[in-house]
């Protein structure tokens, strides 16, 4: 890890901690922790290996429908259900996820105290009465797992804005780090529908803003405000998440060709640029805003004109995560059988000699 990742991840911990012992502007507090997350998701998400699975166009596609969907189903369900019921529901599915992501999450501190096998051997657990169901997991994680049990046994227990934020940073750090969008191409069709989705569901229609106040599970960050009327300001994990992923596959494209990270300064400045964008119109509107709407396109458009500027379109557009990974396993695949074809010569050739 690089000092300035460490920087990093060491600034987001004390900015998240923060408002407990002292006053942060809200507005501040968004953006600094938004662009710290996004910087730390995108620098976990640079790996020795290629992704093994890529988001393809037809799911960028589609993706929009269905994320429309699941909301429009919790907004019906909020208000033709009880909403303690629908929460208490929630909150034992976020139970589970949260011990998953802050595992994940401290993994890459907790293993360098460990023995490197405790990350090797696996161990595979079966279900009672659905013996084909299994799950894999390694000793590294169970420890992994301790901490992470009793934090959302305690979020469960309290619901306190703090530990509701640990959880979505973790989910975003993870989403960012674990998503790939595979090219460019497929990152620009998936924010350019959610552009659109962000817009229909803040704008036209009243869905968005009352699941988010209704929904008392972390798929939001909350900013203590001075205000008593209005006691949280409130980003959602979806304008850290998939603007990251782009961000992120800016990155690995500047790692992939041995550069310095030009591109993905850009995309990142884009993202900054827009997230600010979002909060000046928030407060002149003194309304919520779809924050997609300035983020997407300064996303893009940033990386854009830097790309334009230094005319490589070309090998951006070209540039494919899901190819590489296959082109990966293929030199693999080659190397073991010329390995084994080289064995298997060397032990005629050592009978001959017999």
């Amino acid at each position: 890890m690089k000092n300035c990742e460490r920087l990093a991840n060491l600034a987001l911990a004390g900015l998240t901690l923060a408002p407990l012992v002292m006053k942060i502007d809200p507005n501040l507090n968004v953006i600094l922790t938004a662009c710290l997350t996004v910087y730390v998701g995108c620098y976990r998400s640079v790996k020795s290996t290629p992704p093994s699975e890529t988001m393809s166009n037809e799911h960028a596609m589609r993706f929009p429908l269905v994320g429309s969907a699941m909301l429009l189903s919790l907004f019906l369900l909020f208000k033709f259900l009880s909403k303690d019921l629908v929460n208490a529901v929630l909150t034992c599915y976020f139970f589970i996820l949260g011990i998953i992501a802050l595992s994940a999450s401290l993994l890459p501190a907790i293993k360098r105290f460990l023995p490197d096998y405790w990350n090797q051997n696996l161990i595979v657990w079966h279900f009672p009465y659905f013996r084909s169901l299994e799950v894999e997991f390694t000793r590294l994680q169970i420890v992994a797992a301790i901490p992470g049990t009793f934090f959302c046994a305690w979020y469960a227990s309290r619901k306190h804005w703090l530990a509701n934020n640990i959880l979505g940073l973790a989910f975003c750090i993870q989403g960012i780090e674990m998503l790939s969008l595979g090219s460019f191409k497929t990152g620009a069709i998936l924010l350019g529908g959610l552009f659109i989705y962000d817009i229909f569901w803040v704008f036209f229609t009243p869905v968005m803003v009352s699941v988010a106040k209704s929904f008392d599970a972390p798929i939001k960050l909350l900013f203590p405000t001075a205000d008593a009327a209005r006691p949280f300001s409130m980003l959602g994990l979806g304008d850290i998440v998939i603007p990251g992923i782009f961000v992120a596959l800016a990155l690995r494209f500047d790692v992939s060709r041995g550069k310095d990270s030009q591109y993905f300064k850009s995309a990142f400045l884009g993202y900054t640029v827009g997230l600010v964008l979002t909060i000046i119109v928030m407060n002149w509107f003194q309304a919520a805003q779809p924050a997609l709407l300035y983020i997407v396109p300064a996303v893009i458009g940033f990386l854009a004109a830097h790309v334009l500027w230094n005319g490589e379109v070309k090998p951006l557009m070209e540039f494919d995560e899901s190819k590489t990974a296959g082109a990966t396993s293929s030199e693999d695949g080659t190397d073991t059988k010329s390995s084994n074809s080289e064995d298997g010569t060397d032990a005629k050739l050592h009978k001959k000699e017999e």
